[in-house]
C-alpha cells in the first residue's frame, strides 16, 4: 500500500535491497499473536536523511545507540521456532523517520525530549533536526499509514481469531543514555512492559516464565508500557499486549555490532511467550 523509497544507509547496508516502509509477514491462519518489530532498522530515504543535520559518521554513531539492533532477526527466528507461527509487523525504516509507537498528542511524555513522533534531538540531546523543522510532512507520509496498516492488521486477528495478542520486540543499551526519563532505575536482562488494561495476567506469567532462567526478568524499568493501536487503546480488552525489552549486552557487543551466540537463544525464549 505505500510506494518504495530511496533510502540512506550507513556504508555496512549499502549493498542491501532498497525496503518497503513496513511489512506483514503472514502466520498461521488461526494464530492471535502479532509479533511487533518497530526499531530494528537503520535506513533512511534519501529525503529524510537531507533534513537532519548531522554528519555521516555522526548519524551513524546515533543509529548505533538509537536502533534496537537485530530485533527483526530475533522476531523471525522465534516465529521458525514458535510451534503456532506468529505473524510479524516489522518496521524496515529507522525511527529516526518517524517513531511509530509515539502517541500523536500531549500524552507523549518523550516530547520533552525532542523525541515524539518526530525526533528534533539525539540520544545525547544534540540537534537532530534544524529548529524551524517542519515535521508533519512525515507524519503524513509515514505515521499515519503505518498506524492504518497496524491498526489493520489487529483488526484482522480479531475478525479472524477473536483476540489479538500484541508482542512488541525491543532492546535497549546497558548503560542509560542522556535522552532517557526513567533510567535511574533497574535495568534487567530481561524488562517487560505492561499495561493495566491490555496486559493480562497469563500473558505476564507465560513471559515470566519463558525468561526465568535468562539472568533476571523485570517490569517497567527503564521502559514501561506497551503498544496497541489508537482506535483498541484502552478500549478493548480483546487486545491484549505486552513489551519485551532485551538488554544488549546479553546478545552483542554495544553500541552496534554483529549479534552474538545469545541470538538464537532469545528468540527460542519469545517463541515462548504467547499465552
Amino acid at each position: 500500500m505505500c510506494g518504495r523509497t530511496h533510502p540512506y544507509r550507513t556504508p555496512s547496508e549499502k549493498r542491501m535491497p532498497t525496503a518497503a516502509p513496513f511489512q506483514l509477514h503472514p502466520g498461521a491462519p488461526d494464530s492471535p499473536v502479532l509479533l511487533h518489530v518497530p526499531h530494528s532498522s537503520r535506513t533512511l530515504p534519501a529525503a529524510v536523511r537531507a533534513g537532519i543535520v548531522l554528519d555521516d559518521r555522526e548519524l551513524a554513531i546515533e543509529l548505533d545507540h538509537i536502533t534496537d539492533a537485530h530485533t527483526a532477526r530475533v522476531a523471525a527466528r522465534a516465529a521458525e521456532a514458535a510451534d503456532h507461527t506468529p505473524w510479524r509487523f516489522v518496521n524496515q525504516l529507522s525511527r529516526l523517520v518517524v517513531d511509530p509507537e509515539r502517541f500523536p498528542d500531549e500524552r507523549e511524555e518523550m516530547l520533552s525530549s525532542g523525541m515524539g513522533m518526530v525526533y528534533t534531538r539525539t540520544t545525547h540531546r544534540a540537534d537532530l533536526r534544524p529548529a524551524d523543522f517542519d515535521g508533519r510532512p512525515l507524519i503524513e507520509r509515514y505515521f499515519h499509514p503505518y498506524a492504518k496498516a497496524m491498526t489493520d492488521a489487529v483488526a484482522d486477528r480479531l475478525a479472524t481469531v477473536g483476540r489479538a495478542v500484541i508482542i512488541d520486540v525491543h532492546s535497549y543499551p546497558t548503560r542509560p543514555l542522556p535522552y532517557e526519563l526513567h533510567g535511574a532505575g533497574p535495568r534487567p536482562p530481561i524488562c517487560l512492559g505492561t499495561d493495566a488494561f491490555h496486559t493480562p495476567a497469563p500473558l505476564l506469567a507465560a513471559a515470566r516464565r519463558a525468561f526465568a532462567g535468562f539472568g533476571g526478568v523485570g517490569l517497567d524499568s527503564p521502559f514501561a508500557g506497551t503498544y496497541v493501536p489508537l482506535p483498541y487503546y484502552g478500549r478493548n480488552a480483546a487486545v491484549s499486549a505486552l513489551m519485551v525489552e532485551i538488554r544488549r549486552d546479553i546478545y552483542m557487543t554495544e553500541p552496534g555490532v554483529p549479534a552474538g551466540p545469545g541470538l538464537d537463544a532469545l528468540a527460542d525464549l519469545v517463541a515462548r511467550v504467547p499465552a
